[in-house]
């Protein structure tokens, strides 16, 4: 009883479960939940530290739409389409982020904050993204899944947009100054306006690279690194070998490569899109069809009846929040203009 040992450190010990086969591309399957947890982690961290502001509630806005409309999660597709029509009852743009109105809204806010993503999945811990120690990969890990998930679903018509949104939401609402300020940088040194969706793929891919070579050499010096999970080049050869028309290490020991960018997109495509998207549609669907199952098994009343119809109902309600874009925001828009009516009537 008297060890230093907690539940924390037994949560992390089972190596064994660590998902460190990176030849296995069907290992990305798990990170789905992961990219919810990331997801509601990183609301979690706005509303904690109070960052919406006058001049950061656009850019929320914007990525919450991109979320509703290409979230790779039915469940964060619907939170986000509740949060965002919403959005304006929580957050007036008149109001003082000081007064006692605004923090009533933001515990109000914070109390439901867990339902954006689902409540069915428990929090606070990662499958995909978990590293051998507590303080390595995790949220980090989950945020950049979850980017380049939404790269390649997006439409080479929204590729400018999207970058502008990933590039502010980092700037305003990332917690660490310093990872921050280098991506912004980053994003400051494109000069030419994206015009597909491919090249925005690429360009976070390989934005995503340039960090993780950093961070190798911050690591290596400072040993803060995860040793199950060095940072490296990616993907690696066994992942993508046809990502590679070739490679050389250098004298201090940095690899080198020559990247076939026309077999980097479609291998990005098909994990982070095909492969992470339709296997959590078949594991949604399996876990519904099991519910299904068991209410029709235990329908001996009319209230059990009515348990084996919730699912289908929840299912209608995650395909109506799976609208498009266009769809959302044209009620949104609508939603906004009636408060503002009333408001001039009243």
């Amino acid at each position: 009883m008297c060890s230093s040992f907690t539940l924390d450190d037994r949560k992390y010990e089972n190596e064994n479960m660590l998902p460190n086969n990176a030849s296995d591309p069907k290992q990305v399957v798990q990170a789905i939940y992961d990219v919810e947890e990331a997801t509601a982690h990183a609301l979690q961290i706005i509303l904690d530290n109070k960052m919406i502001k006058p001049d950061t509630r656009d850019s929320l806005i914007r990525f919450l739409q991109i979320l509703v409309a290409h979230h790779p999660s039915k469940r964060c597709r619907r939170g986000s389409a509740d949060l965002l029509i919403n959005f304006d009852d929580h957050w007036p743009s008149n109001l003082s982020l000081s007064s006692q109105d605004s923090s009533k809204l933001l515990e109000s806010v914070a109390a439901d904050n867990h339902k954006i993503c689902g409540k069915e999945v428990p929090r606070g811990y990662w499958i995909f993204c978990r590293g051998s120690k507590s303080e390595t990969r995790g949220f980090s890990c989950g945020l950049w899944v979850l980017l380049h998930s939404l790269t390649v679903q997006i439409g080479d018509g929204e590729s400018q947009s999207t970058f502008t949104s990933i590039c502010d939401f980092i700037h305003n609402f990332f917690i660490c100054e310093e990872c921050r300020k280098h991506f912004y940088d980053m994003c400051s040194s494109v000069s030419v306006p994206f015009k597909s969706a491919r090249d925005l793929s690429l360009w976070l891919w390989s934005t995503h690279n340039k960090v993780n070579e950093r961070l190798m050499k911050e690591e290596k010096d400072m040993g803060t690194g995860d040793p199950s999970f060095p940072k490296a080049i990616w993907p690696p050869k066994a992942l993508c070998p046809s990502c590679y028309r070739s490679s050389s290490r250098t004298s201090d020991g940095t690899l080198q490569v020559d990247w076939n960018e026309d077999e980097v997109f479609p291998f990005l495509v098909n994990y982070y899109g095909k492969t992470l998207v339709s296997s959590y549609k078949e594991t949604y669907m399996e876990s519904l069809q099991g519910r299904t199952q068991v209410g029709a098994a235990l329908a001996d009343d009319a209230s059990s009846s009515h348990a084996a119809r919730v699912p289908i109902g929840a299912a209608l309600g995650v395909a109506a929040a799976s609208c498009t874009f266009g769809a959302l925001a044209c009620f949104w828009r609508t939603q906004q203009k009636n408060r503002k009516q009333r408001k001039n009537w009243n």
